[in-house]
């Protein structure tokens, strides 16, 4: 019977051939961020092994020159200091310090997440008339919910832009934290319930990439991934004009149905969208009867209204939402009833 250290060797190298054929997507990306981000991470390795590197190999170097057996070892027992040593000691590791706060530094300004692109690629500035494809991110409990409020679509799982036309994801949570992750395009950026976070990004070559969530979020977790592609001008008003030939409509009622948690969702498209829904789930009031959180700021912004304010009284029209305040009234400073109140928000 062959024994477990029989086997180690066969299975490192059925292991090895297995990662052969997997491909470092981070390592080889086809957008230019991602580009300039795989870039970074070289940089400050090549930058941190400097250092690393003699270190290992002067360990080595020491402690084969001065093992016991070495007679021929030149033995100082009362040596204790050198200042040229001291020099190449702390310079070295300095200099290399500075080197990288100087490369993080600028990285940090010119790979902002938020910062519009000032190119497409290397040495191809961002032409003037060109503006951003705006793609609104939702995530789900377990899914992504992706619109183009330019286009007027919708679509589930799916996610496709034209190359070298810088795009500019908005992008926020239904539930819990999520993080939006496509390898190829750029770095992960997290999304939030009730807040809105951004990036922006382009792709340089036409292609299906995969695109995941990056921070755990519950049972289904591992099938939250969606296809993204990358595709001439032309294929991408083609991919348009697909979606609105499916002939299906978002509503608000449809989303909230869509809302509901469900593994390993198939594409879903959608010709049209309800007005409003992206800022309505930004804003946590999809539902007719929900103050938008926009709203309530608002309220407390001009100081609240007492205890009218706790009731959260709202039309349930959502195209002339107004604060009831004649269903409650407080009592000013002098003593002095004020006369009802119904302020728009």
């Amino acid at each position: 019977m062959l024994s477990l250290k029989n086997l180690r060797g066969p299975l490192l190298l059925l292991a090895t051939a297995f990662l052969g054929g997997c491909k470092a997507v981070v390592m080889n990306p086809s957008g230019d961020v991602a580009v300039q981000q795989r870039d970074l991470i070289v940089v400050s390795t090549v930058l941190m092994l400097l250092i690393i590197v003699p270190v290992i190999i002067l360990t080595l170097v020491f402690a084969w020159r001065y093992r016991q057996s070495n007679t021929d070892a030149e033995y100082k027992p009362d040596w204790d200091h050198s200042t040229h040593l001291e020099l190449v000691i702390w310079a070295a590791p300095l200099l290399i310090i500075i080197a990288l706060g100087a490369v993080t530094w600028i990285s940090t300004h010119t790979l902002d997440p938020y910062r519009p692109l000032q190119r497409v690629a290397a040495g191809k500035p961002v032409a003037k008339d060109v503006k951003p494809l705006i793609v609104e991110v939702v995530a789900l409990d377990w899914k992504w919910l992706f619109f183009y409020p330019e286009q007027g679509i919708a679509t589930v799982n799916e996610l496709a832009a034209p190359v070298d036309r810088p795009i500019k994801f908005k992008i926020t949570a239904s539930t819990v934290m999520n993080s939006f992750f496509v390898p190829a395009l750029a770095g992960q950026i997290y999304a939030m319930p009730g807040m809105e976070t951004q990036l922006h990004a382009v792709i340089n070559q036409p292609g299906e990439y995969k695109g995941i969530s990056a921070n755990y979020s519950g049972a289904g977790f591992s099938g939250m991934h969606f296809k993204f592609h990358g595709l001439t001008a032309g294929d991408f008003d083609k991919w348009v004009q697909t979606n609105k030939a499916s002939g299906a409509t978002l509503s608000r009622e449809d989303y909230l149905a869509l809302e509901k948690p469900s593994e390993r969702e198939p594409v879903r498209r959608y010709a049209s969208v309800a007005p409003g829904l992206y800022d309505a789930i930004l804003n946590r009031c999809v539902e007719s009867n929900r103050m938008c959180m926009k709203d309530m700021m608002a309220v407390d912004a001009r100081g609240g209204q007492g205890k009218p304010g706790t009731f959260n009284v709202v039309s349930s029209n959502q195209s002339n939402r107004t604060y009831v305040g004649a269903l409650c009234t407080t009592t000013n400073l002098t003593g002095a009833t004020p006369a009802p109140v119904s302020q728009p928000l």
